[in-house]
């Protein structure tokens, strides 16, 4: 039973574990800490309505192919598919303490295999996915979902929630993989990463912290891209202490090296916008993210 459950969405090894130590299996409801991934593929509506049937499903095939195996390689679960998005958990069904940093080498992998796609499919002339990925680590439900004689394996609650709206949050900072603050804490030694932003997404009060997640530190950054990185750490304690010129230096230093660093112009505007319009003595810095 367990192995016809899982043999198609869990990594081998891990059905292999379950079926020598039933006892770390306990299905329906349990509370645990695990680390959740959603990912997607940035317009794919649009992709696909440029494209017959045949060619969308073969495209999308070959990209959830290698996402999928990439999520598996890391002893990560599929969770489900919605279309071209992917859900994913690390840490269940068997339970293991690298979860965050398991999940977060996943989202690097998957990352440059898709830039590997991409170099292909221009020679094809297929159109050139993008993903946007958003990890977060909490205390979720885990366990068999649904009805009785219909269900499915999954996770649920408010941290699931938040690692879905991380992922589309990516948007509005012209990043590629984001973490919350709590995925932040445990991976922090073993990652570049970078603070973007306390915010508030849709239907929570509470804001988080945002970060992007660069690269490992077993690789080594460009001396550019490090000297980026500075500024925009310097930059950012000005915006947080209002010091709107100071910041707006730093951030244009951040640009004169990567012209393109969506952030850095992100932050370089607001300064620019509460210098001439001061946000107030009580200004908490948290910005609201109105869409899902």
């Amino acid at each position: 039973m367990i192995q016809g459950a899982f043999s198609h969405y869990v990594p081998e090894k891990v059905v292999k574990d379950i079926l020598e130590n039933p006892d770390k299996l306990q299905l329906g409801g349990e509370e645990r800490i695990v680390t959740v991934m959603f990912s997607d593929v940035a317009g794919f509506t649009s992709i696909s309505e440029k494209l017959k049937p045949a060619e969308l499903v073969n495209l999308l095939n070959e990209y959830l192919t290698e996402m999928t195996d990439t999520v598996l390689a890391h002893d990560g679960i599929i969770d489900k598919y919605e279309g071209d998005a992917i859900m994913a958990e690390f840490g269940v069904p068997v339970p293991y303490d690298d979860h965050p940093h398991k999940a977060c080498y996943t989202a690097l992998e998957m990352q440059q295999k898709l830039r590997n796609l991409r170099k292909r499919w221009k020679e094809e002339g297929k159109p050139l996915l993008t993903a946007r990925i958003g990890i977060n680590t909490g205390e979720v439900i885990v366990g068999n979902m649904g009805s009785r004689d219909v269900f499915d394996y999954t996770v649920m609650g408010d941290h699931v929630n938040l690692g879905s709206r991380l992922e589309g949050a990516n948007k509005f900072y012209g990043t590629n993989i984001m973490i919350s603050e709590f995925t932040y804490d445990h991976v922090k030694d073993d990652f570049f990463t970078r603070e973007l932003d306390l915010i508030r997404v849709k239907g929570k009060e509470k804001p988080i912290k945002v970060f992007e997640l660069i690269a490992s530190k077993k690789e080594r950054l460009k001396e550019n891209y490090i000297q980026m990185l500075e500024h925009y750490k310097q930059g950012l304690s000005h915006y947080k202490g209002q010091e709107w010129d100071d910041a707006i230096t730093c951030f244009e230093s951040c640009l004169n090296l990567y012209p393109n660093d969506t952030p850095s112009s992100e932050y370089r505007s607001r300064c620019i916008e509460y210098k001439f319009n001061s946000p107030g003595p009580d200004w908490d810095g948290v910005t609201v993210m109105k869409e899902k």
